[in-house]
């Protein structure tokens, strides 16, 4: 049987259940995302998969942690742009925890900020990646510290599960999708 690629109708099979299903296939297709050299999709999907409906204590996070290890490890492989587009991870999270709305949004929102200070801490140093100002100064934000997001100051190796399904149709960088920092 051929295989196939795995697409954007994984996640979205869930309709509006936020479940472990769900989780699960948002990670799969941010894996798939990131082998088929779309880094920024790949991290978006990875937000999908944090938006899910988990308490913290269900036996999936003991074999797929919350993705915060695997945003760390994209971002680290994707930050020179060899890896794909990555576009501007540090607004990305600035602007998602800023504008999150919805169910659940306060675990969403510290969330969002621990993936703010993750992008800052890889990509630190590096003009390409700026906050977005006007927004802070315009809108008054207040940037929680990283000390006071759970987790936000702890690295370490990423963590996502492979999709299912692929179909070989392009040859990922072997430079971006090592197990080695």
């Amino acid at each position: 049987m051929p295989e196939r690629k795995v697409g954007p109708e994984l996640p979205r099979r869930h309709g509006p259940d936020r479940g472990v299903a769900f989780y699960l296939d948002a990670l799969r297709y941010a894996q798939g995302l990131w082998l088929e050299g779309k880094p920024a999709q790949a991290i978006l999907q990875l937000n999908k998969a944090l938006s899910a409906d988990l308490r913290g204590d269900e036996k999936v996070l003991v074999q797929w942690p919350l993705p915060f290890d695997a945003m760390q490890w994209i971002l680290k492989k994707a930050a020179d742009g060899s890896c794909g587009f990555l576009g501007n991870p540090v607004r990305h999270f600035q602007h998602l925890a800023t504008r999150m709305s919805g169910p659940r949004r306060e675990i969403r929102v510290k969330r969002a900020w621990r993936c703010f200070w993750i992008a800052r801490q890889v990509l630190d140093g590096d003009g390409r990646f700026p906050m977005d100002g006007r927004q802070l100064v315009r809108e008054g934000i207040f940037i929680p510290r990283p000390e006071r997001i759970p987790g936000a100051r702890r690295l370490g190796r990423a963590a996502v599960p492979s999709p299912n399904h692929s179909d070989g149709s392009r040859r990922p960088n072997p430079q971006c999708h090592g197990n080695g920092g």
